[in-house]
């Protein structure tokens, strides 16, 4: 892929503290549009936003994680990207790591790239990750990988690199607007062959990081369950999930 044109895009949800910080560590010579999405925040994320002259848009009412992602997609794509990178604004992925999402896309080899934060148990915890957060991150990465025939260190991971031609297939438009988007996400792109890698990413877990509490661990964990099952109803033909159609294309090149 030759100057392929970079679009990291930020779903911000009282961001205002961590967003200059993060932004700070991307590297300096990387040529890339910055768009952030502000889900109706009650700090100053989009001022800060403003401050920094990143592309800023603001959703009127809080919509979720997931419907902050599909309007970084469609924004995104309307700008002409060829390679979207889906980075958290609240510092707890290391935006230093943006090559290593970049490189196995650039060069063919992926069309989604991961960073994964398990490199080993004690390294993870001693980071800060929840042991409950852990546990359940493991029992599902074990879970997709055995039905999805794939070989990732986890699947809940927020830091991503697509490249274009999977955010023009994949019908995520029809996916939840909640936390589990991003496994309905790896599920539909494991269905459509795409291929997946990931790179490993160092992780802090600080007071600022965003975390969900634990009843709704909970229910993304049964709602990626659910979307497993969907997985294979749909590869038994069984049944028919919107999740899993191809998405009509809406913006061009």
């Amino acid at each position: 892929m030759e100057n392929p044109k970079i679009v990291i895009v930020l779903p911000a949800y009282n961001a205002g503290k961590t967003l200059e910080k993060t932004l700070s560590y991307l590297p300096r010579d990387l040529a890339a549009e910055i768009i952030l999405v502000d889900d109706n925040s009650s700090d100053d994320t989009l001022e800060v936003a403003n401050n920094l002259k990143i592309t800023a848009l603001k959703h009127e009412k809080n919509l979720g994680y997931g419907a902050n992602q599909k309007t970084c997609y469609q924004e995104a794509l309307k700008r002409g990207a060829d390679i979207v990178i889906m980075l958290h604004p609240d510092g707890q992925y290391d935006p230093r790591m943006v090559r290593g999402l970049l490189m196995p896309l650039e060069l063919d080899i992926c069309d989604i790239t991961l960073g994964n934060r398990i490199r080993s148990r004690k390294e993870t915890l001693k980071r800060g990750m929840p042991l409950v957060k852990y546990i359940f991150n493991r029992l599902l990465t074990f879970l997709q990988n055995v039905v999805l025939s794939q070989n990732l260190g986890e699947f809940s991971t927020g830091y991503r690199a697509y490249k274009k031609a999977v955010l023009e297939k994949i019908n995520w438009e029809s996916f939840s607007d909640d936390f589990v988007f991003d496994s309905e996400f790896l599920i539909a792109a494991a269905y459509n062959g795409f291929r997946m890698g990931d790179v490993p990413v160092p992780t802090i877990y600080a007071a600022d990081s965003s975390q969900i509490n634990f009843s709704r661990s909970v229910k993304y964990t049964l709602e990626t369950v659910l979307a497993v099952v969907k997985y294979i109803l749909q590869k038994s033909r069984l049944f028919r999930f919107a999740i899993f159609k191809k998405r009509e294309l809406k913006y061009g090149k």
